[in-house]
């Protein structure tokens, strides 16, 4: 008996598992393309190949005008952050500068008062007992606590013996006719002016010399 020939000869072999196929699915990049013209209702095979040129370049001007415009936004967003976040640190460092402000106003008047004692007493020290001269020590050793406290939180007083008037720190309580001392200079304080930082919060109270006039 003749051996039977080998069924499988003369049958396709199957194909290898796995085995890529050859496809004609486009790339990655053309397919992005075919979706930015589908988006915009082209149909890119329909057209002759400088019109597909032509708007493959109107889609990418396109696409980097509106990437520019993003990118335009996003620092301008970015820029109003870093300003906004200046001032927002500008205002908190001057709230703690000056949040002390009407507590060290109602202290200045104190001060003021240990001051007059101070100067009441001294006058009246060379007609007393030298047993005032303990307690004119004691005010002026509060005077100098006192002073060193608000001195610590930034306050100064404002100078006005022998300067040019200036109605920023200086408030004008009367003239005095003198020869001694140029016109619109300060002859004398009748209160003191003080400083915070660089903020005057009370003006000196001065007295302003003037030419005599001509009798």
């Amino acid at each position: 008996m003749a051996t039977g020939s080998n069924e499988s000869e003369g049958q396709p072999e199957e194909e290898t598992e796995g085995q890529p196929e050859n496809s004609s699915e486009p790339t990655g990049l053309e397919q992005e393309l075919e979706e930015l013209l589908a988006n915009a209702g082209v149909d890119l095979d329909s057209l002759p190949l400088e019109e597909q040129v032509s708007t493959l370049k109107s889609s990418l001007d396109l696409a980097q005008k509106e990437a520019a415009g993003n990118l335009d936004t996003a620092q301008r967003a970015q820029a109003e952050m870093v300003n906004f976040k200046r001032r927002t640190d500008e205002e908190r460092i001057n709230h703690a500068k000056y949040s002390n402000g009407r507590l060290i106003g109602n202290i200045l008047p104190v001060l003021e008062e240990l001051e007059l004692a101070i100067t009441h007493t001294e006058a009246n020290n060379e007609r007393q007992e030298s047993s005032n001269e303990s307690l004119l020590e004691g005010i002026k050793l509060i005077q100098r606590k006192l002073t060193g406290v608000l001195e610590s939180e930034g306050i100064a007083a404002i100078e006005a013996i022998g300067l040019m008037f200036n109605p920023l720190e200086h408030e004008a309580v009367g003239t005095e006719e003198t020869t001694e001392v140029e016109s619109g200079y300060i002859t004398e304080i009748i209160r003191p002016g003080f400083r915070l930082h660089d903020r005057v919060i009370r003006p000196a109270q001065v007295m302003v010399a003037m030419a005599p006039k001509d009798k």
